[in-house]
């Protein structure tokens, strides 16, 4: 509603409220009563501020001052500002929408809505173990996917969270192959896909699908990791440099050189405030892999999409699930928030690899 609008709302209650005979007039008040717009300015200020001043009507200057407009002319006057006021106020005033609801300790929101997924240019050759040769074109084509806003654990699941799985006997007992890879903070890996789908469930959770991790790593732009487009390095992330692996920390195993994973949040946080998507444990999803997005078809576009057969458990024709974010093992180039890799979902001694994982869950409504 324009400004004339509502000047002339609270003139015309002005007017009504005016003494019989006497006319609302443009000579300044006396001053020994303050003027209308200043007794405004003193009250709600800040709710009517930008708008024009407005000459209340003459005043009886036998009337002896009282504490407000009001109290003299009656109640009109006060509703008119408070219109006025409302008016202005109303913009400010509208309610914030939380876009995920309530946040659980250790969770943060990603907010709806669509962000760019995949890579037309990543061209490095992977050399990770079981990987599809030429790796080239695996999380191709770059295009447009549309979120509901979902939870995402702010660190992977550690050790510690683990032990509390397996002591309520819903999980069994897994873990990694190395020493020094057990500290209750790290981050628990050598477990399989099942075991990752097993403790999320449990927590009344799930795994995160492949489209929420990368939009969780990438931000609705889809840059390149969780702290923009510019090359990981060992200052955000847990991965192997020009010192060696995990940034050049040795663990206390006979095989030197090997690494470790750093306890969860050795690191600073990236987008969404969610710690480690680059580097330090690779994750398991919630997809079966595929080798193209091209390859997946309409179960890997669209809205929310979940891969094929929405990850049930088994489906026909697939065999691999899909593993994200890099670790402390591998350089920066495999920590992308596009890099993609496969595994044998049951995690056997012949094909056994380090991986971890983290949960999710749906955003309250």
């Amino acid at each position: 509603m324009s400004r004339r609008i509502a000047v002339a709302l609270v003139t015309a209650a002005l007017v009504a409220c005016a003494p019989p005979g006497r006319a609302p007039s443009a000579e300044p008040t006396p001053p020994s009563r303050p003027a209308l717009s200043d007794r405004v300015s003193t009250s709600a200020s800040s709710a009517v501020k930008g708008m024009p001043r407005v000459a209340p009507a003459s005043a009886d200057t036998s009337a002896p001052a009282g504490p407000s407009f009001a109290s003299r002319e009656g109640e009109a006057a006060p509703v008119a500002l408070e219109v006025a006021a409302g008016l202005a106020a109303s913009p400010a005033s509208s309610p914030v929408v939380e876009p995920c609801g309530a946040v659980p300790e250790g969770m943060a929101c990603v907010p709806a809505g669509p962000f760019v997924r995949g890579a037309e240019a990543d061209r490095h050759d992977c050399p990770q173990g079981g990987q599809r040769r030429p790796y080239r074109g695996v999380n191709a084509p770059r295009m447009t996917i549309d979120l509901d806003a979902f939870l995402m654990d702010l660190t992977e699941v550690t050790v510690s969270e683990w032990g509390g799985c397996v002591a309520a006997r819903v999980c069994k007992r897994a873990g990694p192959l190395y020493r020094d890879f057990d500290r209750p903070a790290q981050p628990i890996v050598g477990v399989s896909w099942f075991d990752a789908d097993t403790f999320c469930r449990w927590k009344g959770k799930r795994l995160p699908t492949e489209a929420e991790w990368e939009k969780a790593a990438r931000g609705p732009d889809g840059e390149a990791n969780p702290f923009g487009d510019a090359p990981l390095t060992c200052a955000n992330a847990v991965i192997m440099d020009d010192r060696g692996r995990s940034c050049g920390v040795d663990n206390r195993s006979e095989r030197a050189g090997t690494g470790r994973v750093l306890e969860v949040r050795s690191r600073p946080p990236g987008r969404y405030g969610i710690f480690d998507l680059a580097g330090n444990a690779e994750e398991w999803v919630a997809d079966w892999w595929t080798p193209s997005y091209a390859a997946c078809g309409a179960a890997c576009a669209g809205k929310n999409p979940k891969g094929p057969c929405d990850g049930a458990r088994s489906c026909e024709g697939m065999t691999w699930r899909s593993v994200r974010g890099g670790s402390w093992y591998w350089p920066a180039e495999h920590a992308s928030g596009f890099h993609r890799r496969r595994h044998f979902p049951a995690n056997e001694a012949k094909t056994f690899h380090h991986f971890g994982f983290r949960c999710a869950k749906d955003a309250s409504p």
